[in-house]
């Protein structure tokens, strides 16, 4: 009877001893570790590309917002035009599609209102219109209402017509004009009410797709399934078990008003957080809160939630108080939260759409917010993704303490890697990701993060042992980074993204490296290190992810 009491004694005080220590340290440290962590993407902030199957049951779903669409008549055999970008009445005369053609100008493209009513935004930002039946038709509208939206139906070869909420359908005359003066009901044979539909691209699959295409109820339903079952506590469990000490989790920005959002945007995602803090404190593993997803689009992809491509949101003010307030929001909630680590202010701004000014700006208030709340949880910056330097942050005095700068490595996306072998692969993460790391780790200011990198490359036809050569490589260098590392992501639909794949199948060995030193306190910036590094070549700066 005595072994048999401390056989079951002896378990239940250590586990309680651990969740006494686990409680007693703030969110500032991982007891002097590194940072070995795996992003927690696709979940509370959608990427179809990670999961397609979430988007299955959409009606018309190759006609999302965002989608790039063409029509040519049937009868002219010509495309309808917005000439000169929008601004005036639409044509049909072209032979040949040009940009002028696909109503979009910087992805700006189709908004989706049902399955059959759309939006459609000419290359020059205005809206197409048409003030009742018997007039033209024109991309003059600066913002969407009645009168722009328009009804399209579709047979199975992809045939159109497009009619007025009156009913009156649009044709092209013979004077190449898009008129909406077509008697009757047209046919599915040629005539002038009819047009081809050609979908040039069908990029975006983020929140705002799946919540917009399925409406309001349908994609509570499918949100609420796929937060609750995509990532669970067995997840953490198989986290801690290979040695993962930290969570990277993007969110979106509609979670600080959950659990109301504004259209079309649904809520549950902050309740599904707060259980992933809680796995997190069970399994001693640190979270990092991503701002993934701003409002206005920070970056024009889906995984920033935007509705067409656009990246507004460094041209609103507005954008950037609001996702000013999420911070403060996040900070509030989780500051003292013993399985926070840090915060991220804002994901892969771009730098063709966001300015330096603008986003430093932005930064140092962000700073401040989270200093409001914590002296010690780590502040994490991103690089810009694109033409950009990491080393503009460090030049940006954006705070004093405990501020760490975000790159995210991958050796896709750029024609650089195209014909790329295994072993150049390799030679190129020794020689430049290691020389950048080295150069800014020895500068003495923000600490180093690897906040996204993937054990996929644009090799074809690579082999196990190349996987497995890739990601040591990998490994061994962003080991380095002062803070650590996370890897994207958990699970994905594809499988050298999915990181409990790699490691189920081999792919990636996490226990042949070598976990070195604590995370050290950083503060100042050395000018020298930095003029020194600042003239490496640019493909050492490439960070852009691009998905489809």
């Amino acid at each position: 009877m005595g072994t048999g009491f401390c056989n079951w004694v002896l378990p239940v005080i250590l586990c309680c001893w651990v969740l006494f220590l686990s409680g007693v340290y703030s969110g500032d440290n991982l007891n002097g570790r590194k940072v070995r962590g795996v992003n927690l993407g696709g979940w509370l902030v959608v990427e179809g590309w990670i999961k397609p199957s979430l988007f299955d049951g959409i009606p018309n779903g190759d006609m999302l917002d965002g989608t790039q669409v063409q029509f040519k008549s049937v009868i002219l055999q010509k495309y309808v035009s917005a000439e000169n970008g929008g601004g005036q009445s639409l044509t049909v005369d072209r032979d040949i599609p040009s940009p002028w053609e696909t109503f979009r100008f910087l992805l700006k493209q189709l908004w989706r209102v049902s399955e059959t009513e759309f939006q459609f935004r000419s290359f020059g930002g205005q809206f197409l219109t048409c003030d009742a039946a018997g007039d033209s038709v024109s991309a003059t509208a600066v913002s969407p209402s009645t009168k722009e939206t328009f009804y399209v139906e579709r047979n199975s070869n992809n045939r159109v017509h497009i009619k007025l909420e009156s009913g009156a359908y649009l044709q092209a005359t013979l004077a190449n004009q898009l008129i909406a003066d077509y008697p009757g009901t047209p046919g599915w044979d040629d005539n002038m009410a009819t047009f081809d539909m050609i979908i040039v691209a069908n990029n975006l699959h983020g929140d705002y797709q799946l919540a917009n295409g399925y409406g309001h109820d349908k994609a509570k339903k499918v949100l609420t399934e796929h937060r609750n079952n995509f990532i669970k506590q067995e997840d953490f469990i198989f986290l801690y078990r290979h040695g993962i000490n930290t969570v990277r989790i993007p969110v979106g920005w509609w979670i600080a008003q959950d659990p109301t959002p504004p259209p079309p945007f649904i809520g549950g995602s902050l309740a599904v957080l707060d259980n992933a803090f809680s796995w997190a404190q069970m399994y001693d593993i640190r979270c990092i809160i991503d701002l993934h997803a701003a409002p206005g689009s920070q970056n024009g992809m889906e995984h920033s939630s935007s509705r067409d491509g656009s990246i507004d949101w460094s041209t609103s003010p507005e954008y950037i108080s609001q996702s000013l307030d999420v911070i403060d929001f996040l900070a509030s909630r989780y500051a003292n939260h013993p399985a926070l680590l840090g915060i991220e202010l804002l994901n892969e701004p771009s730098a063709f759409g966001v300015p330096l000014d603008a986003l430093v700006s932005y930064y140092s208030k962000g700073y401040q917010i989270v200093r409001n709340y914590s002296s010690t949880t780590y502040v994490i910056i991103c690089q810009r993704i694109g033409n950009a330097d990491p080393l503009e942050l460090y030049q940006a005095n954006i705070g004093s303490s405990n501020i760490v700068v975000d790159l995210h490595y991958y050796n896709l996306f750029d024609i650089f890697f195209v014909n790329m072998s295994a072993g150049d692969n390799i030679e190129f993460i020794f020689k430049s990701r290691q020389t950048q790391l080295q150069a800014l780790n020895k500068a003495n200011g923000p600490l180093v993060f690897i906040g996204e990198w993937v054990n996929e490359w644009n090799v074809t036809s690579g082999s196990q042992m190349d996987y497995q050569e890739f990601g040591r490589a990998q490994l061994q260098v962003y080991d380095t980074a002062s803070f650590g590392w996370a890897y994207w992501t958990l699970k994905n639909d594809r499988k050298h993204w999915d990181f409990e794949w790699n490691i189920n199948k081999n792919y990636l060995q996490l226990e042949q490296t070598k976990v070195t030193s604590q995370i050290p306190n950083r503060r100042e910036i050395s000018s020298a290190a930095f003029f020194a590094f600042h003239g490496s070549s640019s493909h050492l700066f490439f960070n852009c992810k691009c998905f489809k």
